[in-house]
């Protein structure tokens, strides 16, 4: 007998009356305590829309019911992400999550991931550019996710490359490669001495002796006490 990890796309369909009803046994399905719609597995993304809501209430893991707000589901990727867009008083619908889209395609892999680029340094407050592409650098399988007006492009990356993925110390190496030509690096290098937590420099200062050799001077120089 098949379990319901091993049915297609079409016989989970097929073990619902209703679209609502077929996509939360679809939610059971993988086996892994999660029973229900969650509003933290939906991140937001290109705007595929369905009816709203998916089922007037569900059950909460520990057994109570709740209503489900009153708003669109959109479609990130089929048979991946959903999205319940959330709006701001002031901007209307907010933009997509781009860490939480990452961290929940990659929750389930066990991959190493670390964003690149000019993304790094506008996460860490050193650039005003937002690409339009965003590279995350990963030891899993290359992809591209459409997320919006975004491309997430995933490339893989040996190991040296993803020294400090998923932490904040990540973030600084990768930041650092891409402003290695820009005039105002030094500037750059002291924002990062000034900003920086202790844990943070503590996790760069024991990775020190894998970089590659210009990049070790500016890890000791943010460091230093």
């Amino acid at each position: 007998t098949l379990t319901t990890q091993m049915k297609s796309v079409g016989e989970a369909m097929a073990i619902g009356r209703t679209c609502k009803g077929s996509l939360q046994k679809c939610l059971r399905s993988p086996e892994i305590g999660r029973s229900s719609v969650r509003s933290e597995i939906f991140v937001s993304t290109r705007a595929t829309q369905f009816p709203s809501p998916v089922g007037a209430a569900y059950s909460a893991p520990d057994g109570s019911s709740n209503s489900f707000p009153s708003r669109i589901l959109q479609r990130c990727r089929p048979a991946v992400l959903y999205d319940l867009p959330r709006s701001h008083p002031t901007i209307g619908q907010t933009a997509p999550d781009v860490t939480a889209t990452v961290r929940t395609l990659m929750d389930r892999s066990h991959a190493q991931w670390q964003f690149t680029g000019a993304y790094a340094a506008n996460a860490l407050g050193l650039s005003d550019q937002v690409p339009a592409k965003i590279i995350i650098l990963t030891d899993g399988g290359p992809r591209k996710v459409a997320l919006g007006k975004l491309t997430l492009i995933f490339h893989r990356a040996a190991p040296r490359n993803l020294l400090g993925a998923g932490r904040r110390a990540g973030l600084v190496i990768q930041a650092l490669r891409y402003l290695k030509d820009s005039p105002d690096l030094a500037k750059h290098v002291n924002r990062l001495k000034r900003d920086l937590d202790a844990g943070t420099k503590k996790d760069l200062a024991s990775l020190a002796p894998k970089f590659v050799s210009w990049l070790r001077p500016f890890i000791q120089q943010i460091t230093q006490a």
